[in-house]
């Protein structure tokens, strides 16, 4: 009977141990990035600008220049006012109008605009906050990685 016992709670014990204790709802089942990219988003009652993939890209002279998309999905139209990069105002050019579902996309073969400061004052391999400034809006705050000027990057200049 003591046998028995001991095997039952080992059994108990293992199983209890090993499951998943948050279930099929946990957080870390819900993780969904598909890139090297953050994503952020403002919602509002008049509001949902969404940036996607957003990250910074060190070039060989200490630049550094935005990658990703930013896309208002309302109605109501906005523009980007600006873009921090780090603490150090970027200099933006292109496209700024944020229409219903017309993407600003910084950098890449369907670029509308640009978004670069001449210091980064990181490395490759770091965090960056980079901030985004909208009419409306107001600001969207994200933590974004800093990917050397090279392979898939390799393109991508100040």
């Amino acid at each position: 009977m003591r046998r028995t016992g001991i095997s039952v709670l080992s059994l108990m014990l293992a199983l209890s141990l090993t499951a998943c204790g948050a279930g099929f709802n946990a957080s870390t089942r819900q993780v969904k990035q598909v890139s090297d990219g953050v994503e952020g988003t403002i919602s509002t009652s008049d509001n949902l600008i969404k940036a996607v993939n957003i990250l910074v890209v060190e070039t060989t002279d200490g630049a550094g220049v935005l990658v990703g998309t930013v896309v208002n999905s309302r109605p109501t139209e906005d523009a980007l006012l600006g873009v921090a990069i780090n603490g150090v105002v970027a200099t933006v050019s292109g496209n700024t109008s944020l229409v219903q579902n017309a993407p600003i996309t910084f950098e890449g073969d369907s670029a509308n605009a640009k978004a670069a400061v001449p210091a980064l004052n990181t490395k490759a391999g770091a965090h960056v906050l980079v901030t985004m400034f909208f009419a409306r809006a107001g600001e969207l705050s994200v933590l974004a990685l800093v990917h050397a000027q090279s392979e898939r990057y390799a393109g991508v200049t100040a």
